[in-house]
Order: C-alpha cells, then structure tokens, then sequence
C-alpha cells in the first residue's frame, strides 16, 4: 500500500525542506518553497530504477584502458549554424537543452531541424501545441520531410511506448516543463517533475544512443526554469536569445561536454522561418557611417566571431541642470568613465553635455575593445566632423588614456579586410603575427594622440 508523504522543494535550487520556510538555507531564495505530494510505493520499488525503454542493464567496473572508445561520427545537420554551437554536428546519444524567452523562436528552430534532416526518422512531441498547429507552421517554413513524426503527448510513458514503435533516430521534446511523469506525485512544471522527466529522457538517450532535444522555459530573471541539476544532467545547453523588436536572433553556448563553449550562431527571423547569417557584420552595418558625424565602426567579439558594430554617439548642450547619460547596448557605468577620460586626458569639457550612445543593430556589446570606437565617435559628435574613409578601431583605454592591445587580433583584422576596410586604429603594444594586405595599421600609444591624428 502506498503512503503519501509532504515534503517542500525550493523553485530555484531543488532543496527540499520537510516544512515551509520563507528563506532558502541553500541559496539564499526567499517565497520558493513549494509544497508537493509525493508517493512512496510500499512494495519497494524505486522510481530510480525506470528506465525510459525498459530495459535494466547491469553496470560492470572495468579498467579504463580497456574501456573501448566510440569513433560514431557526428551527424551534420543542414544547419551550419546549429552545427557550429554544438561543436561540430550531432554526437549520438547527447541530451541537448534549448532555453530561451516565449516567442523567440525556439520551436520553429527544432521544426526547421527536424524537416532538414533527410534520411533519419524524427520524433517531435510537443506538449504546448497540437498537431495541426504544428503542421501549419511546417508548412509556413516550406520544408517537407516523409520521415518526421509528430506526437502530441505530456505524460512520459505513452512518450517512451511510442518511441519503442517508432524507433525514433533523433528525438525533439517540446517543452520539459510540460512532460510529467506518473512516477511522481505533483504537477507538471514542478522541480521534482522536471528532474525526474529529464532523467529518463537522458537515459533513454544513452542507452539507445539516441540524441534527445529538450526544449526549456526561463523565468523572468533570464535562468532556466526547474531545478539547477537539470543544467548538470544536459550534455549542452543552448541559449536562445533576441530582442523583440529586431529580427536577429543568436544561440549561445552556456556549456558542451562536446565542444567549446565559445561559439555561437546568428539567425534572421523572417516570414518563412529562420535563417542563417553567415557574415552578420554586413547587416550591422549601413555603409553610411562616413557620411555623417558621430558615427564609428568598433570590433567586438561575439564567442569566437569578430562583428563590427556601428557605434552612435550623440553630443550635445544640455537643457537641464544635470546632464543625460543615456546608453542602448553598452554598459552605463563604462561610458561614464570614457566621458571622464576625455575630460580628464584629452581636454574635452563634457561636464555639462548630454551623451547618448547607441549601439546600432540591437546588439548588446560588452567587449571593452570597442572603447576606442565609442570615444571616436563621442569627439565626432562633439567636433560635428564626420570619420573620413573607410575606417575602424579596436583598442581598449585605461584610465590613464593609455590604448591597451585586445585579444585575437588577427580575426579582428581578417573580417575588416573581408568588409573592405582601408585602415584600422590600434594600440601600439599591439602584437600582430601575420598582418593582412590591404588595410593599413594606424597605431598610437594615448588617446589625444590618436584623437589629434584623426581630426
């Protein structure tokens, strides 16, 4: 006979608690604590021990220099982009975690892999949509594909008895939160049903060797929504993320058991579906930044990938006692330090000036190599002189007005030369191995050196 017992799971990090606190004594949460009703078996028998298949396979110790190593090739999907995040392709067997906010694109990025995967058997169970929405939006992309399933299921058993009459080669769940197992006593969505969903599915894909796509919800602080093991129990989680108001859109790599977790991929969000950007520079840029003042072109680096983004400065008097500092896509407080450096090192009196800078495209940009473009297009807009030529920057500024060098410069200069740059700003401790023809290197040791030589 089964008894029921209480217990009280913390939202944030999976404690448990056998009574309701108001403060997490594991993370420090307050107002997370859950209550859920869970069901012993009194036959013994431990919810551990499901296995997605069914099948129970007895572990054996073994030396680790007679563990055989699996040479399976990855699979390349027709997405580069998505190979290129999960470093290299699909590894058989993985458990691969897609987060990111409502409405981002999520779904139509696991359908459109799903309809692109020509040869292999596809199982897409979405627990948020039914069957006909989803056709309608397969037809929206224009793929068709004989061999995807789809299935329209929240509870794991029937998942896992259609997998085994389906034998599925790649598996897409739609969403975790929505999966719930009738091995645990409390809804949908809640720690323990996430955990003890995603545990199955994650041993389901090693046994069968079957690469498994999970589909997760974020809460509204941006973090995964469930318990934090779930992010330990995944073999890679992917961030999806956007802004709503444009149309691009990246994947980021949180982390990869099987690659690096540097990379990322860029998409265009269009009426047909997503597409890849391979070269997002030219849609950052308008090719009209040397015609008007306050405009510069900056090298950032996004993972690996060297992006040039269009830096926006607008200089001007103010109409109030205090002035505006006003930022889109660049932190506040390191504008506010740039402005004191111009003051302070170069002679600029923009105490009682408002700034506003923008970083054009909808990026966010955090790479302190693009210092020297937002300074250059501050003196742009202050002087109303627009950057003659086809001109970039790269450099980071100390306090003391010093241009320091930046990392991977070697890319940097590749993709302006690939833009069709003529010249670039750089620090002169800058050490460049092989440089590329046809830009020239302008370098220079403080900032009101090289402020003078470009004005």
């Amino acid at each position: 006979m089964s008894k029921l017992k209480t217990v009280y799971i913390c939202q944030a990090c999976g404690a448990q608690s056998p009574k309701w606190t108001g403060k997490c004594s594991s993370c420090n949460s307050w107002n997370t604590f859950v209550e859920e009703i869970r069901e012993k078996s009194g036959s013994g028998t431990d919810v551990r021990q499901f296995s997605g298949t069914g099948s129970k396979r007895q572990a054996e110790a073994q030396l680790l220099s007679e563990v055989a190593t699996d040479l399976t090739e990855r699979w390349i999907c027709a997405d580069a982009e998505l190979n290129r995040v999960l470093g290299g392709g699909i590894v058989p067997g993985a458990l691969v975690l897609l987060g990111g906010e409502p409405g981002i694109g999520k779904s139509t990025l696991l359908l459109q892999l799903a309809l692109q995967m020509e040869g292999h058997r596809i199982l897409y169970v979405s627990g948020e949509e039914s069957e006909a929405q989803i056709k309608l939006r397969a037809t929206r992309l224009g793929l068709k594909q004989d061999h995807c399933y789809v299935l329209t299921e929240t509870e794991t058993t029937a998942i896992f008895k259609q997998v085994e009459a389906i034998r599925p080669e790649l598996l897409i769940v739609d969403s975790i939160q929505t999966v719930f197992s009738p091995l645990i006593e409390s809804g949908p969505g809640s720690v323990s049903q996430i955990r003890q969903a995603a545990g199955e599915f994650m041993r389901f894909a090693k046994e069968n060797r079957v690469p498994v796509f999970l589909i997760g919800h974020i809460t509204k602080d941006g973090q995964l929504a469930g318990p934090k093991v779930l992010e330990h129990l995944v073999d890679t989680v992917l961030q999806f993320e956007g802004d709503r108001n444009h149309s691009y859109r990246i994947v980021r790599t949180l982390k990869n058991r099987f690659g690096s977790t540097s990379e990322l991929g860029i998409y265009e969000m269009m009426g047909e579906g997503l597409r890849e950007v391979s070269n997002p520079s030219e849609l950052l840029l308008t090719r009209q930044w040397h015609r008007q003042s306050g405009v510069a072109i900056g090298s950032t680096l996004e993972g690996n990938r060297s992006l040039f983004v269009e830096v926006q400065a607008l200089v001007g008097g103010s109409a109030f006692g205090t002035p505006q500092r006003s930022t889109t896509g660049f932190d506040q407080r390191r504008l506010s330090m740039l402005i004191a450096v111009m003051e302070k090192r170069c002679g600029y009196r923009m105490n009682q000036l408002d700034v506003f800078l923008n970083i054009a495209g909808g990026l966010r940009v955090e790479d302190p190599a693009i210092d020297l473009a937002v300074c250059a297009a501050m003196a742009s807009s202050l002087q109303d002189m627009p950057l003659a030529g086809e001109v970039c920057f790269a450099a980071e500024i100390g306090l003391g007005g010093e241009l320091r060098p930046v990392t991977r410069i070697e890319n940097r200069l590749a993709e302006a030369a690939k833009l069709g740059f003529t010249k670039m700003f750089l620090s002169e401790h800058q050490q460049i191995q092989h440089p590329p023809k046809g830009i020239v290197l302008e370098k220079a040791g403080r900032l009101d050196e090289l402020i003078g030589k470009i004005f």
